[in-house]
Order: structure tokens, then C-alpha cells, then sequence
């Protein structure tokens, strides 16, 4: 016996089946690591002349684990007001889209 077909309302896809993304939904938050990667990666580059994509990570993880919790906590502090940041930012989008489809 064949499944039912089932529809899904309310979601658009795009012609490759994925789900349209709402551009005016707010950013993720960064974690401490990427706020670390963001504020090293030119001095990494700069460091190492004709070094590759890959290589430049690899360099980079290499210095997160080597940090310590003092040298690291900066860092945690950006992380920690950025996710507060999008959690705001996420309940306005939700709030608003809720009103917007009632």
C-alpha cells in the first residue's frame, strides 16, 4: 500500500528542495572560539606568508587550546553578549512573526 502523499503548508523551497531562508531572521551568535579566530586570523596570516585556507584553522586551533582561562575569558565575555544578543534579537523576530501570521 503506498504512502499518502503529505503537504507542508507555510514552507516555501526553492527549486532545489531546500527551505527558503528569511532573510530578516536575525544572526546566530559567535562563539568565544570564532571571536578568538576573527581577532588572530590576520596576525596568523601575516605570520605565516603563502599559508593555506586549511592550514590557517589548523594554526588557529592549535592557539585556543594552548590559551589559558585567563587569556581566554575576554573572549567568553564577547561570546556570552553576543548569544544575548541573538536570544533578544530571536524573541522580537518571534514575536513579530507570530503577529504577522495571526
Amino acid at each position: 500500500m503506498p504512502k499518502e502523499k503529505t503537504t507542508t503548508r507555510g514552507t516555501r523551497k526553492t527549486k532545489d528542495g531546500k527551505k527558503k531562508k528569511d532573510p530578516n531572521m536575525p544572526k546566530r551568535g559567535l562563539s568565544a572560539y570564532m571571536f578568538f579566530a576573527n581577532d588572530q586570523r590576520d596576525k596568523v596570516r601575516e605570520d605565516n606568508p603563502g599559508i593555506k585556507f586549511g592550514e590557517v584553522g589548523k594554526v588557529l586551533g592549535e592557539k585556543w587550546k594552548a590559551l589559558g582561562e585567563k587569556q581566554k575569558a575576554p573572549y567568553e565575555a564577547k561570546a556570552a553578549a553576543d548569544k544575548k544578543r541573538y536570544e533578544e534579537e530571536k524573541a522580537a523576530y518571534t514575536a513579530v512573526s507570530l503577529v504577522g501570521a495571526a
